[in-house]
């Protein structure tokens, strides 16, 4: 039981020496994956819809597409990311940069 308990911690050290910038970078990217996850399939359905000469289910996808951009709240997640990531990429912290790379390798192969 003991050892279970150092493993559990030896574990979770790396995420506490995020900094804080890069916690709230993962928070918002998990609450956004969902979204994201839906445009990377989007992207790809248009691209084939685009290159199989589907003129109807090009502007149907486009429109989906559209509809995931106009919400709001996703807007506004979109754009404190984007801040964040600028502050994050000029810290160099390797640490940050390690498990946010992580983060989305394992978001990217989960949408499928």
């Amino acid at each position: 039981m003991n050892r279970l308990l150092l493993v559990l911690a030896l574990v979770s050290l790396p995420a506490m020496a995020l900094s804080p910038a890069a916690k709230e970078f993962m928070e918002i990217s998990a609450r956004l994956e969902p979204v994201q996850c839906d445009k990377r399939k989007l992207r790809r359905a248009l691209a084939f819809a685009g290159a199989e000469g589907r003129t109807a289910d090009v502007v149907k996808l486009r429109a989906r597409f559209a509809e995931l951009d106009a919400d709001p709240e996703t807007t506004r997640l979109e754009q404190r990311l984007a801040q964040l990531e600028k502050r994050i990429s000029a810290s160099r912290d390797a640490e940050d940069l390690d498990a946010i790379s992580f983060q989305q390798r394992k978001a990217f192969y989960s949408c499928e």
